[in-house]
């Protein structure tokens, strides 16, 4: 490890080189990696809504939708709209009632059913299908320019229209993000640390390694949003530590040890490759359990995580480094006292008192775990996001104007008989909060003889193989309601058909409820046990993985226990990866206590001298390390407007502050209690009692002479 660490000194400034050239290929990739703004997409491709959604984007060549809704317009003026829109890039059809049959069919023997649909006083409605996917760019492009074409009195909702106002707010507040989290970490490291520019030197080698990670992202193609939102954020606040080891490994050797800088840097290195490398593991653990989501936005933001914390630790190692012995004069030119207390005081009334911390333990984890357990959660994609976004606004007005709030489609044999269809769309229509049914059947009506039918129309409705169904309905998506309508409307389907399909972004959205509840015991469970197995290899202790799980799980269940008591919805991204993510970033501040724990406690001192010495050296490294994080994340969540977003750095930053809390309070009261069980169980501790025995003979013999 030595010889590594001095091959790195030597050759720093080549390693520098190497790593500013290594900056050009990331910033490339980065710029050309895909972005997906649409999460269902990460459901289980084997599920019918997905495979649904395939077959209508191969046999009808839709796959986006939209309902676009005309405000105190001329028919003339929507007419012209509509014609337009037909002839923008991506758009596959318009389904509106003055163009639905054409000019061959009069109005007078229209069904008023559909009429019923489409126009609702100076309002009128059309639904537009796009040939590419939901959240592809040619989608998003078409939602941007039927804007652009109709004006302001056209109103598009729909998830392509989310998904386009989505993409074009979150690209605004990106960069904002990282300025947010670079600045107040870089602030609050100058102040805690011992010197103003050494923060400034950790995130330069911190944003080195954030570009390397965003830019090898491009070989995955494409990440989510939150992803892409997140991960520079959350790297600069997991990775800090290593940073901070490095400078305090080599101020030690430097002035402790008395080294000269280029040895004193090798040491350091050697030191903190083996430090880092264990707090990493837990770190690591906990961002690829999230690959155990059949949902998979959690192997999206596991792999890049993960890979984020392995780059960072070579950056420490490698880059770092060079960066400190370069930018030395300067660090030692604005060193200053650091701001932050000691904790001898509190340490020892920590000590004495460990019968109070165990029981305010036990108080604290039963509503705690309550709360976290009742808390609710939140399915609705919109609902994160500002009110005034113009699909928002759209989507209320045509609650308003037509009592609609979403649409299902339906696709069904197109060998169904025209009776045994009718039959099934007036099933549906009988059902709750459905406020019709649209297809071929409801276009035809008694009147219109199916020969005059335009072969526009049944090249939209209808393919070689299916016939799509428009479902609108009055209940919201991710509602109870909508839940049990999609359930009744499933069973209509599959008793005429068994192979139909409904799809929509409420039937996905019901898919996604199902799975991410599984998947949110899948990878707790993962999560724990890893890391409860890592710290069992670690420190080599029966005893001690427990009692470390146990202070981070009340962490985390007090942390995501408190919306329940706020009355706060979380989203359901957050009930999934928050528990996950503080479990293996934040276990750490434990380990590295429990470490200078059993250092002590071998050195000859008792289990209350030697906790209250382990507490007083690490709470420092402990607390920088906690409020890095916080600071990181916290900013964040403050300026985003997204809420998926915005919770999760939120609950990410209180989650570091929680944890540090319980291991600078709860955590040494039970090391002190168990101390007897822990050194029976654990080894390395073999030589306690001897060492514990000469320290007292020492001490006797001092006493005599």
């Amino acid at each position: 490890m030595l010889t590594f660490a001095r091959t790195v000194v030597k050759k720093r400034k080549l390693i520098l080189l190497i790593g500013l050239l290594l900056l050009i290929p990331s910033v490339i990739g980065y710029l050309n990696t895909g972005v997906n703004y649409d999460v269902l997409l990460y459901l289980p491709k084997t599920m019918e809504t997905v495979q649904g959604q395939d077959i209508l984007l191969d046999e009808f060549d839709k796959g986006g939708f939209a309902m676009v809704m005309f405000k105190d317009m001329d028919e003339k003026d929507i007419n012209k709209c509509c014609e337009e829109i037909e002839d923008i890039d991506h758009v596959d059809s318009v389904i509106a009632y003055d163009t639905l049959l054409g000019p061959q069919v009069p109005d007078i023997i229209m069904p008023n059913e559909l009429k019923d649909v489409y126009e609702e006083g100076d309002a009128e409605l059309i639904a537009v299908f796009f040939n590419t996917p939901t959240s592809d760019v040619g989608s998003i492009h078409a939602v941007q320019e039927i804007r652009k074409v109709c004006g302001k009195q056209c109103f598009v909702s729909g998830m392509s229209a989310f998904v386009t106002d989505l993409k074009e707010l979150s690209e605004h507040e990106e960069p904002i993000y990282v300025a947010i989290a670079v600045i107040l970490a870089t602030l609050l490291m100058a102040l805690l640390m011992d010197s103003a520019f050494v923060a400034v030197v950790f995130v330069l080698g911190i944003g080195m390694a954030i570009v390397f990670n965003m830019g090898s992202n491009f070989f995955f193609g494409e990440i989510s949003y939150i992803t892409k939102a997140i991960a520079a954020v959350l790297q600069l606040a997991v990775t800090m530590d290593y940073s901070i080891f490095l400078w305090h490994s080599y101020e030690e050797h430097r002035f402790e040890f008395g080294m000269d800088r280029e040895e004193a840097m090798a040491n350091a290195i050697s030191k903190t490759l083996v430090s880092v490398t264990g707090s990493s593991i837990t770190t690591i653990a906990g961002f690829l359990a999230l690959c155990f989501m059949t949902f998979t936005l959690g192997l999206n933001l596991g792999i890049v995580m993960a890979k984020g914390v392995l780059i960072g630790v070579i950056t420490s190692v490698t880059i770092l480094p060079a960066l400190i012995l370069g930018f030395e004069k300067l660090i030692f030119k604005t060193k200053h006292k650091p701001l932050m207390i000691k904790f001898d005081k509190l340490s020892k009334g920590i000590v004495r008192r460990p019968a109070v911390l165990l029981i305010v333990f036990l108080v604290l984890l039963g509503p705690a775990l309550f709360g976290y357990t009742h808390t609710e959660t939140y399915y609705k994609l919109d609902e994160g996001v500002p009110q005034d976004l113009p699909f928002n606004v759209a989507n209320n007005m045509l609650r308003d104007d037509f009592g609609i709030s979403t649409q299902h489609m339906i696709l069904v044999n197109s060998d169904l008989s025209q009776k045994e269809v009718g039959e099934m769309m007036d099933e549906i229509e009988a059902v709750d909060g459905v406020k019709a049914v649209l297809g071929l059947q409801s276009a035809l009506g008694p009147s219109v003889p199916e020969e005059i039918l335009p072969s526009a129309l049944e090249g939209t409705l209808v393919s070689d193989h299916h016939q799509l169904l428009l479902v609108t309905t009055e209940y919201e998506v991710a509602s109870d309601e909508i839940y049990d309508q999609l359930v009744h409307i499933n069973k209509i389907i599959k008793s005429h058909d068994k192979e139909s399909l409904l799809i929509g972004e409420s039937a996905c959205t019901k898919d996604l409820i199902d799975v991410t509840d599984r998947d949110f015991k899948i990878v707790t469970a993962v999560s724990v046990g890893a890391i409860f197995l890592i710290i069992l290899l670690v420190l080599q202790s029966l005893s001690l993985p427990f009692i470390l799980v146990a202070c981070i799980e009340l962490a985390i269940f007090i942390n995501l226990g408190i919306p329940f008591y706020t009355g706060t919805v979380m989203s359901f991204i957050d009930s999934i990866c928050i528990s996950t993510i503080q479990l293996g970033a934040t276990v750490d501040y434990a380990i590295l206590f429990t470490n200078r724990y059993k250092r002590e406690r071998n050195g000859g001192l008792s289990a209350g001298p030697a906790v209250m010495k382990a507490h007083s050296k690490t709470m420092p490294s402990v607390c920088v390390s906690a409020i890095g994080f916080f600071a990181a994340t916290f900013g964040v969540s403050v300026y985003s407007d997204i809420d998926i977003i915005s919770s999760m750095v939120f609950y990410m930053a209180r989650g570091a502050a929680v944890s540090m809390l319980v291991v600078m309070f709860i955590l040494p009261a039970m090391i002190v209690f168990f101390d007897k069980i822990i050194i029976k169980t654990s080894k390395g501790f073999e030589n306690v009692e001897g060492a514990y025995h000469s320290k007292r003979l020492a001490r006797e013999g001092e006493t005599d002479e």
